[in-house]
């Protein structure tokens, strides 16, 4: 018995070394993938409000206060954002959590709105020592696990093309171009197209102060024919890095904005917003 015992643990303290060896040249070979990835793009991080054709790997928390013409408040927390990964060259996956929908009408029920993810693929970039470009499509899909009226009825796709060039070292401009496109009941719920445009600028080392058009153009459903336009200033910070080797991409992203809606329709008329990104 004694014997056996001391086989067992003998087996055990081997194969512990080997498993670790493993995982670490996994994880290490996964960072590698990512560090080489985005280095071949232009350094400017995606706007507050906006996707991007910029690829990251991070952890991303958003906190929206909109206002409506009613001088009502509604909080949405997370704004359906969650983790952003590079499993492959030039692919981004995003698992997006449920946004939190805070009501503060007596009439409308809190909660959840609906899961989405996303996949992006990346097949032009060039960065800062080049012409700092990139191109991208993706497709992101939602599923209807929003409570009460917090989220669409049913599932939803969302192709988008996606672009950046950036102009001499500091001016940047990044733009996509997508629709959403209801699964079933289209009659009833209608597309939505969405085009956002944003202009940035570099100031300092950090600071990327910017301008951004948000506009949604209906067609078909509750809002056929109507236009819903916002005029988005606000600030990126990127990036706080936690330690100074160069191979640790840990790091802090973090700005904020401000909606002001500049179309005759809009269902509220300005909205606060924060975001906090973790790259890793």
């Amino acid at each position: 018995m004694n014997h056996k015992l001391l086989l067992t643990a003998f087996l055990a303290a081997t194969a512990l070394p080997a498993a670790n060896a493993q995982s670490n040249n996994f994880f290490s070979a996964w960072q590698d993938r990512v560090r080489s990835t985005l280095a071949q793009q232009p350094s400017f991080p995606i706007p507050v409000i906006a996707p991007s054709s910029q690829m990251v790997q991070l952890f991303r928390f958003d906190l929206v206060h909109e206002y409506t013409p009613t001088r009502t408040v509604t909080t949405i927390y997370d704004n359906s954002k969650g983790v952003n990964l590079v499993p492959l060259r030039n692919v981004e996956l995003d698992i997006n959590l449920p946004p939190f929908i805070h009501h503060n009408t007596p009439k409308s029920i809190d909660g959840p709105g609906d899961f989405t993810t996303v996949l992006k693929y990346r097949p032009f970039k060039s960065n800062d020592k080049g012409h700092r470009y990139s191109a991208a499509i993706q497709l992101a899909a939602s599923v209807p696990t929003g409570s009460y009226k917090n989220g669409t009825a049913v599932s939803t796709l969302t192709p988008t093309l996606m672009g950046a060039k950036g102009f001499g070292s500091r001016f940047s401009l990044q733009s996509t171009l997508g629709g959403t496109l209801p699964t079933s009941e289209t009659k009833t719920l209608g597309r939505t197209v969405t085009w956002n445009t944003t202009a940035q600028y570099k100031v300092g080392k950090i600071f990327y102060p910017e301008v951004e058009v948000n506009a949604n153009y209906y067609h078909l459903g509750p809002n056929d024919g109507k236009n819903q336009t916002f005029l988005s200033p606000g600030m990126m910070v990127s990036k706080l890095k936690f330690r100074k080797d160069p191979k640790d991409r840990l790091s802090l992203i973090f700005g904020g904005g401000f909606q002001v809606a500049t179309s005759t329709y809009h269902s509220y008329n300005h909205a606060v917003v924060f975001t906090s990104r973790f790259a890793f």
